[in-house]
């Protein structure tokens, strides 16, 4: 439609000015320009960029158009940095506080294993079941010769798909009777958009489920009600600062017995529990680098 043709409201005027709440599409396609050469991909989102002021046009002496990041976008990446690692810090120490208690407590505490859980396909959406091929080390021990794929099989016909899950906190009883163990998972959110992200995948929270007894919830006082959370779920809440604070039990987790697969039993071993002087080498060691200012 030729300009002159267009309504008064939509002909944009000199002194116009287009506001564009940032969001993590922006912020990811923001920094994935400042590491690479900026060429464009003349998609929608780069035109919420270019209007907002956070990137600009540049045409190379050769005749190529790539983008770079304005001043304005430099300091709306540095800032979502500061709020990352603000968050990463608060959740970090809570997780540690939780660990603190559990240890003190008789338990052996582990942060952050990357473990891998069967789920039932029937509950989540087919994208986000995230079926798996089952690595040689889990297959069933009458199943040693059989190829991946059939262990896979064997597993689809029973309804259910690996999914990998990184609980925050894992840890078990001090014993040597298996049937005493109940290993437990605490997740630790201190947003309240995390929290009820994590409440819209069921299989996220059905493959923590899978590797416990009893899966527990612990955010600071005021995040949300325990009825808004699913009743298996234990809740814990945080009263006041992360360090001095108390810790309180709203309501606990419906126990569930659960016998350790081999392959988490694989898992422990191979990693280290946690201990309270960890948390003080970290500190002077430096926490890793971040990767980018859409992580949580």
């Amino acid at each position: 439609m030729p300009a002159d043709s267009l309504p008064s409201t939509l002909l944009p005027t000199p002194a116009a000015s287009v506001v564009v709440t940032p969001r993590r599409v922006h912020l990811m396609r923001l920094m994935a320009l400042w590491r690479s050469a900026g060429w464009p991909s003349r998609d929608p989102v780069e035109i919420d960029l270019i209007a907002a002021g956070w990137v600009r046009p540049h045409t190379s002496e050769g005749g190529h158009e790539t983008l770079r990041l304005t001043e304005a976008g430099l300091q709306l990446l540095a800032a979502a940095r500061q709020r990352n690692q603000q968050a990463r810090s608060l959740h970090d120490q809570l997780a540690r506080r939780v660990a603190a208690q559990l240890m003190a407590a008789g338990r052996l505490v582990w942060l952050e294993l990357s473990l891998r859980a069967m789920v039932p396909l029937a509950s989540p959406a087919p994208a986000e079941a995230e079926a798996l091929p089952v690595p040689e080390s889990l297959w069933p021990h009458e199943d040693a010769e059989a190829p991946a794929d059939s262990a896979t099989a064997s597993a689809a016909a029973q309804g259910k798909a690996w999914r990998m899950a990184r609980p925050d906190v894992f840890s078990v009883c001090h014993t040597s009777v298996e049937r005493y163990l109940q290993p437990m998972v605490h997740e630790v959110k201190v947003s309240r958009a995390d929290l009820l992200s994590d409440l819209r995948h069921h299989a996220k929270r059905a493959a923590y489920q899978g590797l416990c007894s009893e899966c527990h919830y612990v955010f600071p006082a005021g995040l949300a009600e325990p009825d808004e959370l699913p009743p298996e779920l234990g809740v814990w809440v945080l009263h006041g600062d992360v360090d001095s604070g108390r810790l309180e039990v709203l309501r606990p987790a419906q126990h569930v017995a659960c016998k350790l697969p081999f392959a988490l039993w694989m898992a422990l071993a191979q990693a280290t529990p946690w201990r309270p002087e960890h948390a003080g080498l970290q500190a002077q060691l430096g926490a890793p680098a971040d990767t980018g200012p859409g992580e949580s």
